[in-house]
């Protein structure tokens, strides 16, 4: 008796199977990231990029994209896109400042959440119920509440001038509290300053997440888990995201469509809105014109290099969030980290041409060579380049996370309602 087994054939013209990003891998490499930050610090002397203050300031620059991008998270996911988050942060920074001054800064969080949610109401009446495009009514929020905020602000500013408002500035708001782990925090600090390899490294990171750190963080991230678990782990999350996927078949099921497009957008413009309120009253105690600096786009590119996935979103936040607290530190550390990407660019080639990938090889060999020249022909980076290093980070990480990206199916459609009938 023989047995015969046929070999099962792939399908002509099937589309290949793209390889996953599990955690162990994503795990290897941030422990292949550390590793390379504190070789690079030891051979010249600069270890500021593993700073316990770099740390800190990259947590509080990665706040605002965090919470913008968990915003589009919530909306995309049922299938509204949200461009304008921009403008629902910028009712944020304007709502929070002005009743963390009148009132208390606790109260002018809640009242940026209430700001920004007010943007999300206003873009799913005109998206969900009047089916304009999502892109259309996204620009026009944009455009609509930073104007509102500009004319507002001209009426009453100048009743607070003795306050310390201005032209296009609020009045100043009382502080939120920080938290520090008083024990713990001076002994990393300890450590970190006897500039031993990645030992000290490790220590300045962990110290800068113990150390001042902003209570608001404390919540942005409790936010982050307990979204995974609502639209991950409950009726509510699953009958949402299936507006977001197949929103026909969920109503042929009996789920009431409008009502979840309504309650994911609004909450979408609720983080928008605490993003905002964490800018007027963490970083800088006072609302301004123009303050948002178009983090609401950078949280949309988060989200984006996320795969629509809290965790990616964190990621894609932490990232973002680092490049944009550059600006506010030592700009050697911006000249150091050109060594880094010389260097990564590099083993990028290598493991490039370990995949008989020549072509992607060579562009990678031949970027790590500019950038590495780069390096060893000047001593600075000019000041303009280091503010521009966000918006190019996020070109060049949207570009090379294309090819991996999986939006809800019905992501921007126009739903009526009884296309099931």
């Amino acid at each position: 008796m023989s047995t015969a087994t046929t070999a099962r054939q792939k399908p002509a013209g099937a589309p290949a199977k793209k390889s996953k990003l599990t955690w162990p891998v994503v795990l290897l490499l941030i422990a292949g990231a550390l590793l390379l930050f504190a070789a690079v610090g030891a051979a010249t002397g600069n270890h500021g990029l593993t700073a316990s203050g770099q740390v800190s300031a990259a947590l509080g620059s990665a706040v605002p994209i965090a919470m913008a991008g968990l915003g589009g998270l919530w909306s995309e996911r049922a299938g509204v896109v949200n461009i304008g988050l921009e403008g629902m942060m910028v009712a944020g920074t304007f709502c929070g400042a002005w009743v963390g001054y009148l009132v208390n800064p606790w109260v002018g969080l809640l009242a940026g959440m209430a700001g920004g949610a007010l943007g999300g109401l206003l873009h799913a009446l005109v998206t969900v119920t009047f089916g304009v495009d999502h892109i259309v009514s996204g620009v026009g929020i944009n455009l609509l509440i930073p104007g509102i905020c500009a004319y507002v602000n001209r009426i009453y500013y100048k009743d607070y001038v003795a306050a310390g408002a201005g032209a296009n500035q609020s009045p100043s708001a009382e502080s939120l509290p920080q938290i520090t782990i008083p024990g713990l925090s001076t002994g990393l600090r300890d450590i970190e300053n006897h500039h031993w390899f990645l030992v000290s490294d490790v220590a300045g990171i962990l110290g800068g997440l113990v150390t001042n750190l902003s209570v608001v963080i404390v919540i942005a991230a409790a936010l982050l888990v307990a979204s995974y678990f609502v639209l991950w782990r409950t009726v509510f999350g699953l009958r949402l995201r299936s507006c977001g996927e197949n929103p026909t078949a969920a109503e042929s099921l009996g789920v009431n469509v409008y009502k979840y497009k309504y309650i994911a957008v609004i909450a979408s413009g609720a983080f928008a809105g605490l993003a905002g309120a964490y800018l007027s009253l963490v970083a800088a105690h006072f609302y301004k014109d123009g303050m948002t600096q178009g983090r609401g786009f950078i949280g949309l590119a988060a989200m984006i290099f996320g795969n629509w996935m809290p965790g990616g979103l964190a990621m894609g936040a932490g990232l973002f969030g680092f490049t944009d607290s550059l600006q506010l530190r030592d700009a050697d550390n911006v000249h150091v980290l050109l060594l880094i990407v010389a260097i990564a660019m590099f083993l990028l080639g290598l493991w490039q041409l370990y995949r008989r990938k020549f072509t992607t090889a060579t562009i990678s060999a031949a970027v790590g060579g500019g950038v590495a020249l780069w390096y060893a022909l000047t001593d600075s980076v000019q000041r303009p380049l280091i503010v521009a290093t966000p918006y190019v980070i996020t070109l060049v990480v949207l570009a090379l996370a294309s090819q991996r990206l999986r939006p809800p199916k019905a992501d921007g459609q126009i739903y009526r309602k009884g296309q099931a009938k």
